[in-house]
């Protein structure tokens, strides 16, 4: 006869067991004295945690009498892989206060849980808690905290944990390339693969993912050629993650043919890889070809995630009408896409640049859940058409709905300010950005709040207000002066501003012509010739204009 223990531990050898097997074998353990013992209570919370279920999980966990080390960890683990980062730090300071310590397990997942949730002071005091405990060095917590902090951008923390540690093992190694990849370090990375070449450690796919990721400008195209080499010796292009990091370097380079071949030869491509070719397509120029690959993929039944999809969008706004956005609108709405807020925000963007304002709202109106991201594109799309009032009562329902605004919130508003000629209420939003909200002001606000004032005829007042800031003044807020004083032709404090920008030696050629224009209205034509010579002695050149019609370069009428 089978006992209830043989069944128990039979069961225990099912890899996967569903939520209604576990609550049977939880029962069935629960009238046993096996109900005491921490091994068991594990598993039970890791098959909880499998199927979803954390409230039975640490339900087991609070009516646990004995608690391994191993029992925490399950636990914590559970929290962590559902991103419930609260539960999991407060699981992790229980654990910190009872007469057990944790192992290099728990600081491994702790460190996960920190990474996932931004959170850099969380990571520093593990990093704290592993040196007291001697686990520094241990080659599970010295990677974690290698990965920690490289995908949170310390890559010089990252490196000085990773040259600590004991025994280093080939993770170790992938989360350092890889963090110097994130923070676009290329050069460090390249070092790093190559001594770990020449230390006869082999490197894999990971490694080249995380050079390659760093490899996004075209002078940089030499280097990623090189890695594709290694690739095809290596035999890695049999790694469709491989493949899918050489498109989109080679889509960042803007050397989009070769993309376009590494694509072709991967056996199945993912949407990341294709999203990364018609993106680097659409960011070159080449719209058309972007749509036809978009078109493409659709009749073949590949379904385009909100990446891509914001991505053809912005390509849209480019071909300057709105037809194809209209196509990609309909694209979204058959797949039950449109309250996708990364693709509202797209749809919203296009709509308000091909000048259907009317419809980008109406997106707006359908989408139950909003961001500060997506109420920023309508308010910039309104106050681009001059739809001021309009733009103010958004901001405000944004406020009245607990949304913070950022940046990009007050830029939209002085644009729209600015394009209403809205004074008063332009200087209200630029001390509300900093008295109220504590957001330190751009250049691009700067540059607003001169157009505004300038705009209105107030130039004096615009003019003092640049001199306020502290130096040196971006080139843009010094050309947005100038060209409001052409627009009201005062000459005389245009050459007080170009006699300003000389004596404090900024680039000034693009502001000389700004007043020789000024100059050119009023006339005053030996005023214009004195200019351009003074232009030339400085050794500053205006290029002619050229025109590519009639088939090749000739200079332009």
């Amino acid at each position: 006869m089978i006992t209830p223990l043989r069944i128990i531990l039979s069961k225990f050898s099912i890899p996967h067991q569903t939520i209604s097997n576990t609550k049977q074998l939880h029962g069935a353990i629960a009238k046993t004295h096996l109900s005491l013992d921490p091994f068991f209570a594990t598993k039970i919370i890791r098959y909880y945690a499998l199927n979803g279920d954390l409230t039975s999980a640490h339900q087991l966990f609070d009516e646990s009498p004995r608690r391994s080390i191993y029992l925490w960890n399950s636990i914590i683990r559970a929290y962590a892989q559902v991103h419930d980062f609260k539960n999991a730090f407060h699981l992790f300071k229980q654990l910190l206060r009872s007469e057990l310590y944790p192992d290099n397990f728990t600081f491994a997942c702790i460190l996960r849980a920190c990474y996932e949730n931004n959170d850099v002071e969380g990571v520093r005091l593990v990093h704290g808690g592993l040196v007291v405990s001697g686990l520094q060095m241990d080659s599970i917590c010295g990677s974690s905290l290698v990965n920690a902090y490289s995908k949170l951008g310390f890559v010089d923390d990252a490196s000085k944990v990773f040259y600590g540690v004991v025994d280093l093992d080939l993770a170790t190694w992938n989360s350092l390339i890889q963090g110097y990849g994130y923070c676009g370090i290329w050069d460090e990375g390249l070092k790093l693969f190559n001594a770990m070449r020449n230390m006869g450690i082999h490197p894999d796919g990971y490694a080249v993912v995380g050079l390659l990721s760093a490899l996004n400008r075209p002078m940089l195209l030499q280097i990623g050629q090189g890695i594709h080499g290694l690739c095809i010796k290596s035999g890695f292009l049999l790694n469709d993650h491989v493949g899918s990091s050489l498109v989109t370097m080679y889509s960042r380079c803007e050397c989009l043919d070769s993309a376009q071949g590494v694509l072709y030869s991967l056996s199945k491509p993912d949407i990341v890889t294709w999203s990364a070719l018609i993106t680097g397509l659409a960011n070159s120029g080449d719209i058309y070809r972007a749509f036809l690959l978009f078109r493409e993929r659709n009749v073949k039944g590949m379904k385009a995630d909100p990446v891509l999809l914001a991505s053809v969008l912005v390509a849209s706004v480019r071909l300057g009408h709105v037809g194809p956005g209209c196509e990609v609108h309909g694209y979204v709405l058959r797949h039950g896409l449109e309250l996708d807020i990364k693709v509202a925000s797209a749809l919203i963007d296009m709509y308000s640049k091909c000048g259907f304002v009317d419809l980008a709202i109406q997106v707006l109106n359908v989408l139950p859940r909003r961001n500060i991201i997506v109420y920023n594109a309508a308010i910039l799309g309104l106050g681009s058409h001059g739809n001021a009032d309009q733009a103010f009562r958004l901001f405000d329902e944004a406020i009245e709905k607990g949304f913070m605004p950022d940046e990009s919130t007050f830029s939209a508003l002085l644009h729209a300010c600015c394009q209403s000629g809205l004074v008063r209420e332009g200087e209200e939003f630029f001390s509300r950005m900093k008295d109220e909200f504590g957001i330190k002001p751009r250049n691009e606000h700067y540059v607003y709040i001169v157009k505004i004032l300038g705009m209105a005829g107030k130039l004096k007042e615009a003019y003092e207000f640049v001199l306020c800031l502290s130096e040196p003044v971006d080139a843009g807020v010094w050309g947005a002066l100038l060209a409001c004083c052409e627009m009201h032709e005062n000459f005389a404090l245009a050459e007080d501003i170009l006699q300003h920008v000389s004596e404090n030696q900024m680039h000034e050629g693009s502001h000389s012509i700004l007043l020789s224009r000024i100059y050119a209205n009023h006339e005053r034509w030996d005023d214009v010739e004195k200019l351009r010579e003074d232009t030339s002695d400085n050794g500053q050149k205006k290029l002619p204009g050229f025109s590519l019609i009639g088939g090749k370069s000739s200079p332009a009428i």
